[in-house]
């Protein structure tokens, strides 16, 4: 398994997108890691360094259920974790994006409202002429259910690392800036975060590459 730098990163996309402008088609790079781990900033460093137009970013957020949904089903109280998503969903979107043929219509991925809190659906533009989609959540590597279906779909699976107290450290604040009171905020992120970080990190040696952020 590859051990990469931010740097080191960037380079490797590089390659992954000359190898789908050579080939004529198009590239999948998935980033899983654990809540707080820094995959929305390595995808977001990505996206700038690379030529405009090359590359779309469809985090795996888009596919959380509502929280309507989540109360139906008395999942609330645990939202994040791998049943709180349309896992199936996120599976045939992908898909989709790997078998699109230039002539295609573009495709339409729902993102995640931080704001809101809420998924909203057919939010960004997926064109067939796009060759790198670069795909980020916390699941991409689990084996269990329609995420198992994930993984084969990636030409590339890297997963993103912090120090774990940096990583609580942000989690923390995350929670506190989009509403929740500190000690609420601590809660959640030492409880149902870290219970889903535990299943994510027992997922890392699926990676091909594991990418270390300060």
């Amino acid at each position: 398994m590859d051990e990469l730098s931010a740097a080191q990163a960037i380079d490797a996309a590089r390659v992954l997108l000359d190898d789908a402008l050579r080939s004529g088609g198009r590239r999948l790079l998935g980033i899983a890691g654990a809540p707080g781990a820094g995959k929305s900033t390595l995808t977001a460093l990505l996206a700038e360094q690379l030529p405009a137009g090359s590359c779309v970013v469809v985090p795996m957020d888009g596919f959380h259920l509502a929280d309507v949904a989540l109360a139906r089903l008395g999942r609330a109280e645990r939202k994040g974790a791998p049943d709180t998503f349309d896992a199936a969903g996120y599976a045939t979107l992908l898909q989709r994006l790997r078998t699109a043929m230039p002539q295609d219509p573009p495709v339409w991925a729902p993102m995640f409202e931080r704001e809101l809190e809420q998924p909203l659906a057919g939010a960004i533009e997926v064109g067939a002429e796009v060759p790198l989609v670069i795909t980020e959540g916390n699941y991409l590597l689990l084996d269990q259910g329609p995420f198992a279906q994930v993984g084969a779909m990636l030409d590339a699976r890297w997963f993103v690392e912090v120090p774990e107290q940096v990583r609580h450290e942000r989690l923390i604040a995350r929670h506190e800036r989009f509403g929740k009171p500190p000690e609420a905020a601590r809660e959640w992120a030492l409880g149902p975060d870290e219970h889903n970080a535990r299943l994510v990190a027992a997922t890392r040696e699926r990676a091909d590459a594991v990418v270390s952020l300060p």
